[in-house]
């Protein structure tokens, strides 16, 4: 199985049942007007799973990692979020992330260490890439599991991050 993919499904199993441990009541408080509450932040998850599901199956079959970004702010709004069952949006994030999981596990190595010069993660990487540096796929499916983990870092504070700095 692919490394990533198996971190994802370690952290995935690990952090379910931490966050259903958080009640519905303390996932909808916001620490400040204008910054999201858990609720939000793991609706903005499910929003990078659902952007990412679609960047890592076209990738097995571009010329290039040239992807659209999406606005989050946005998506996270519309979506409302802060108002859904914490329970099922916990639910919603865990299966999305298994199947984002098996996805990575089909892509075949030499799909995802090829290297490209065209690229588009200096603008929505997590961890951006200088344009001028070549990139691969393999660096945004890390990227993708570095991103999870800071969000998670955000909703469990003591969460000590698997990925981040590890590979």
């Amino acid at each position: 199985m692919d490394k990533s993919a198996q971190i994802l499904i370690e952290i995935v199993k690990n952090i379910s049942p931490v966050l259903k441990e958080i009640s519905d009541e303390v996932a909808s408080q916001k620490p400040q007007p204008n910054k999201w509450s858990k609720k939000e932040i793991l609706g903005h998850l499910i929003d990078s799973a659902t952007n990412n599901h679609r960047r890592f199956v076209t990738a097995n079959f571009k010329d290039d990692l040239i992807f659209e970004g999406y606005k989050q702010e946005e998506w996270v709004s519309t979506q409302n979020y802060q108002n859904r069952k914490w329970e099922s949006l916990i639910d919603f994030w865990a299966f999305y992330n298994f199947h984002i999981a098996e996805i990575i596990n089909q892509i075949p190595n030499e799909v995802k260490n090829r290297s490209f010069s065209n690229h588009s993660f200096d603008q929505m990487a997590w961890q951006t890439v200088p344009k001028s540096n070549p990139s691969s796929l393999d660096y945004f499916i890390k990227d993708y599991v570095g991103h999870l983990e800071h969000h998670i870092k955000q909703i469990i504070p003591n969460y000590k991050p698997k990925v981040i700095g590890t590979y």
